[in-house]
C-alpha cells in the first residue's frame, strides 16, 4: 500500500522539480528507505522538503531518519560507472 501511495504522491511532485533523475523505495519489516537522485545537491535539498512534507501528511507512522546527500559514483540502475583508472 505505501508503495502505491509513494508512486501516486511524491513521485509526481519529484518529477516537477528540476534536476530529478530517479526515485527508488524499499521497505522491510518496520522501515521505509528511499533514494532519490538529483543533478545537484541544491535540488536534493529542495526534494528533501517535499519528502518531509509527504511523510508528515501520509498518515503512516513514519519517522524521518537521516538524510544523506552525496555524489553517485557507481549505479547499475543509472548507468553510472567509474573511470577505468579508478
Amino acid at each position: 500500500m505505501i508503495a502505491r501511495l509513494a508512486e501516486a504522491e511524491p513521485l509526481p511532485q519529484y518529477k516537477q522539480i528540476p534536476g530529478f533523475t530517479a526515485f527508488s523505495a524499499a521497505i522491510n519489516d518496520d522501515e521505509l528507505f528511499s533514494l532519490t537522485v538529483w543533478e545537484t545537491a541544491e535540488q536534493a535539498e529542495t526534494a528533501n522538503t517535499t519528502a518531509t512534507n509527504w511523510v508528515s501528511d501520509s498518515g503512516f507512522e513514519l519517522t524521518p531518519r537521516e538524510v544523506h546527500i552525496a555524489e553517485v559514483v557507481l549505479s547499475t540502475l543509472l548507468g553510472v560507472d567509474t573511470p577505468a583508472t579508478a
